[in-house]
């Protein structure tokens, strides 16, 4: 097993017979110690972070399989906070696709002329650009093409299984009477036939989700989510 890449919330290992192999660790995105999902730094450490991101990633994963989604997920070891993944190619240097029900976090503040917070917007799928350096910037279809970082028919696709998998996810919490606000994903091409698929985690520290009006914590959200 080769290490082969460190991340802000998790190590990447290569396996002898393909695959991956990745690491949770308890590292969660924020600043100045106050976890914000849609950071690009790592905010703090939270102890348990990694094994409670690793169960609801795994619970959500395994859903998406069972109904024919693609991801690059395999199996999940909970105890050693691991996961098995198949291969996956990212777009460019990365992308990030945020779906948004809820004015909240960077939206808000980018267009706070013209929205209120908390108001509506009906999975609002939004890509922005892996790049610290510049803040992770929005980037739009024509541009996504234009730049060759993937064609309009894969940013169709990637369109469709964001709102697809974001609708799944809000309908799970809500079962448990959880308010989904917006939810990072992560796509990349998988297989031989480089189809886009779903990547990296679902889990706390990718989302915004709200009981009674208040915010859920990563640990909190895994454990109404789990443990109940």
């Amino acid at each position: 097993m080769e290490h082969v890449y460190t991340g802000k919330t998790k190590d990447v290992y290569a396996l002898e017979d393909g695959n991956y192999l990745l690491k949770f660790k308890d590292d969660v995105t924020g600043e100045d110690g106050k976890f914000d999902p849609g950071a690009n730094t790592v905010g703090l450490t939270i102890e348990g972070a990694g094994k409670a991101g690793l169960r609801l990633t795994k619970f959500f994963f395994e859903i998406l399989r069972e109904k024919n989604i693609p991801t690059h997920y395999i199996d999940a070891n909970i105890e050693q906070a691991t996961m098995t993944v198949k291969p996956a190619t990212v777009f460019g240097n990365g992308i990030e696709v945020i779906c948004r029900y809820r004015a909240v976090g960077s939206f808000l503040r980018r267009y706070g002329m013209y929205a209120t917070e908390g108001q509506p917007l009906d999975g609002f799928v939004e890509v922005t650009l892996k790049d610290d350096i510049r803040q992770d910037p929005p980037i739009s279809e024509d541009a996504l093409h234009m730049l060759g970082i993937l064609s309009r028919d894969e940013y169709k696709v990637l369109k469709g299984l964001t709102k697809e998998i974001g609708n799944i996810i809000k309908e799970e919490l809500a079962k448990k009477g959880i308010d989904l606000y917006d939810i990072k994903f992560e796509f990349g091409r998988v297989g031989e036939d480089a189809h886009v698929a779903l990547i990296d985690e679902i889990s706390g520290g990718n989302m915004r989700a709200y009981k009674d009006g208040e915010y859920i914590e990563p640990l909190e959200l895994e454990r109404l989510m789990l443990l109940e």
